[in-house]
């Protein structure tokens, strides 16, 4: 475990010359990584083509993120994206008969609503959790929602508008009590706090590389709980998704007995590059501390903030917020780009700028941050 943040931190050329808080839509940028870039380019220069060696970069992925989640890599698909993974989940679930339910929160990304809204074609029937009135959705509405005509419960774990987390393994034990299954999108959690997908009981989880796992875009994962992978067939497949890829039978579909089998053609080559090396930056550095330092970052910019008394959109319990600390705007489009005038980096989402930490940010960055929100004041609500 690597514990120097100071020192990490000359990793990420970036942040010598802005204050970069913004992992929750793209994490900085490392030197390992761009290394990682660069040895994929001398490989294709000087060799051309090296499958074998391509595809054991890609089972390195797959090892890698098995490691983080806790389970085994027979669990874990490598996938382009979120929604492909999701995608692949959906296209392997029958809603014709009186468990086609599909129960998702308010808080998801547009990826988890979309895909579930687009199985109404194919019988499915799509329930919306709500917010209650402080903002937050209590478990109490999952249980209100959550039926025995439930077959899938698919919800974030932190909100992408407002870095609210759910509670997972509440949601998890109501679902299960249902006979119904939990998917998970950890994307904006993993990389940030130690996820034992076992422990949370979780059944499908997706995620992706390029926020807080350092990575890059084009490359994704997803988890499939061991004991329901011989009973899900996806209809969208492809080559590397069959049970002997070097097969190439065109007479067939054989898919892989393993999470593979929600895969689908060519992998991402280059992006596993990219992946492997962020992946390796997060297991030197050590999800504990990783966690801690995140969390401590993040209430010590929760409490400043109530210092000067900027009204945040986030939960300020522990419990309930990820690494992303949401403020509230009159105009969060304009905050975003006066902040950016000054060097800082951050998003909006829904009338919130969003400043979301990793282990490379520091106090400094903290107070840069609030010293920009004081020159824009007029800008916030």
């Amino acid at each position: 475990m690597i514990d120097n943040f100071t020192a990490l931190r000359r990793k990420f050329p970036v942040l010598a010359k802005k204050t970069y808080v913004n992992s929750g839509s793209y994490a900085a940028l490392s030197l390992d990584v761009k290394a990682a870039f660069e040895a994929y380019l001398d490989g294709r220069l000087a060799e051309g083509a090296a499958w074998d060696h391509w595809a054991g970069i890609n089972e390195s992925v797959r090892a890698a993120m098995a490691n983080l989640l806790k389970v085994t890599a027979d669990e874990v698909a490598v996938t382009t994206s979120a929604s492909a993974g999701i995608n692949a989940l959906a296209s392997a679930m029958d809603f014709s008969g009186p468990r086609n339910k599909v129960v998702i929160s308010d808080f998801e990304f547009p990826t988890n609503a979309q895909i579930w809204h687009a199985q109404s074609k194919r019988g499915a029937e799509i329930l919306h959790v709500p917010v209650d009135a402080e903002g937050y959705i209590p478990l109490d509405h999952f249980r209100a929602a959550i039926d025995e005509h439930t077959a899938l419960v698919a919800v974030t774990h932190v909100c992408y508008r407002n870095g609210a987390k759910l509670d997972i393994k509440g949601i998890a034990r109501i679902a299960h009590e249902k006979g119904a299954r939990l998917l998970v999108d950890c994307y904006q959690s993993v990389g940030t706090e130690c996820l034992d997908m076992k422990a949370l009981d979780v059944d499908f989880a997706v995620g992706g590389m390029l926020k807080y796992l350092l990575g890059t875009a084009g490359i994704s994962f997803m988890y499939v709980r061991d004991e329901l992978i011989p009973g899900l067939v996806p209809t969208t497949s492809g080559w590397f998704a069959q049970a002997d890829i070097g097969a190439m039978n065109i007479k067939a579909n054989h898919p892989s007995p393993t999470a593979r089998r929600f895969e689908a053609g060519t992998p991402p080559v280059v992006n596993c590059y990219a992946a492997e090396a962020g992946l390796k930056i997060v297991q030197d550095v050590g999800l504990p501390a990783i966690e801690q330092h995140v969390r401590a970052l993040s209430r010590y910019y929760l409490d400043r903030l109530a210092a000067e008394g900027f009204i945040t959109a986030t939960p300020t319990d522990d419990a309930r917020r990820g690494p992303m600390v949401a403020v509230r705007a009159k105009d969060d489009t304009a905050l975003v780009a006066r902040l950016a005038a000054r060097d800082i980096v951050t998003s909006s989402r829904d009338g919130n700028m969003r400043a979301s930490f990793h282990f490379y940010n520091n106090e400094e960055d903290v107070e840069a941050l609030i010293a920009g929100l004081k020159a824009n004041r007029e800008l916030l609500l």
